[in-house]
């Protein structure tokens, strides 16, 4: 597919803004500012690119900083040196938002993207394999259930756990409590899987195992997928685009019987999908005037539409109905409250 945008209707002319009187309030500037989790980077790094090339502002500087790390730096304040966007492979928590109130950031908007599916992949020389959740959350818990207690995980090896699995060392490379991907991880496995044994009573157990076998392996997963072609007997936990783009050097495991794939993703049949979104500064839109022009850009069908360019690299597209209620949301520049996390 060509990759260059055919319309040109994202060009546009920079426009002087100059607020007088208020406190806190960013610097003029044309170059964005964007920070955040490091599965939206691979897709608002294409739009970034795209904007750079099709409009007379420069290319916006992304930083992959994780999801929690993104939208702390968002909201440490309004003004030059803080970001204009965080993207957030997760939603932004109450507490969160309550922290950017406190410190001046009072009109932020919630754009969701799209779908996305942590993968549970390894390299593509192993033989496929299918897991459960319980026998994932077995693998990764800090504590698990024997003979009806709470004992430090004694599992070594797959097999350990089940004699149908691989007689391999569990060895698994994941993100860090910074990112949304083991936030996600947490919540649509950890917590889904414990809830299934009665040891953990009706607390969910969310504790990941730090005795090695899991591998704290940093915000990049791109690292991760490296990692996995030299060590070709572990595991990596990350985002479905890097799966997308990797097809000949990893392949995923299915979970509970279904593959990683677009179409079970986007049904919701996939037991590890999660909305991805990204928070917008307004109160930095009157001095970063090409802010809601890369905004636009993003949440247009030919980026994260049926067909369009984003789903080519990985990202699963929202149904038609949720796509147009993003972009009213972004036209009318909704504001997010507290209430709406509750």
């Amino acid at each position: 597919m060509n990759r260059t945008l055919k319309s040109r209707a994202f060009k546009t002319t920079i426009v002087a803004a100059a607020v007088m009187g208020v406190v806190g309030v960013a610097q003029a500037r044309d170059q964005i500012r964007i920070v955040g989790s490091s599965t939206v980077y691979p897709f608002a790094s294409y739009v970034t690119e795209e904007f750079g090339a099709v409009t007379d502002y420069p290319t916006p500087v992304i930083e992959s900083t994780g999801s929690g790390g993104g939208i702390r730096l968002f909201c440490n304040g309004v003004g030059e040196g803080t970001p204009d966007i965080s993207n957030a492979s997760r939603r932004i928590k109450s507490s969160e938002l309550e922290r950017c109130e406190e410190n001046g950031v009072t009109d932020v908007t919630e754009v969701k993207i799209g779908s996305d599916g942590i993968v549970f992949a390894q390299s593509s020389s192993n033989d496929a394999l299918d897991l459960s959740l319980e026998q994932l959350f077995l693998a990764v818990a800090a504590k698990v259930p024997v003979d009806g207690e709470l004992v430090d995980n004694p599992y070594e090896k797959w097999s350990d756990i089940d004699a149908s699995l691989p007689d391999r060392e569990i060895s698994i490379y994941g993100p860090p409590s910074t990112s949304g991907t083991r936030d996600a991880f947490e919540e649509l496995v950890m917590e889904a899987a414990s809830e299934e044994f009665e040891e953990y009573g009706d607390e969910a157990y969310t504790e990941i195992r730090a005795d090695g076998a899991y591998i704290d392996a940093g915000e990049n997963d791109n690292l991760i997928v490296q990692r996995l072609t030299e060590d070709t007997k572990a595991f990596g936990i990350f985002g479905y685009s890097f799966l997308v783009e990797n097809p000949d050097a990893l392949i995923a495991a299915s979970i509970d019987g279904v593959e990683a794939e677009s179409e079970a993703i986007s049904a919701g049949d996939y037991p590890i999908a999660r909305s991805l979104f990204f928070y917008v500064k307004n109160q930095h839109a009157e001095e970063v005037p090409p802010l809601y022009d890369y905004v636009e850009m993003f949440v247009s069908e030919e980026m994260i539409g049926e067909g369009g360019y984003l789903a080519d690299i990985g990202l699963i597209p929202l149904p038609e109905s949720e796509r147009e209620a993003t972009r009213q949301k972004v036209e009318e520049r909704t504001g997010l409250q507290v209430s709406d996390l509750n």
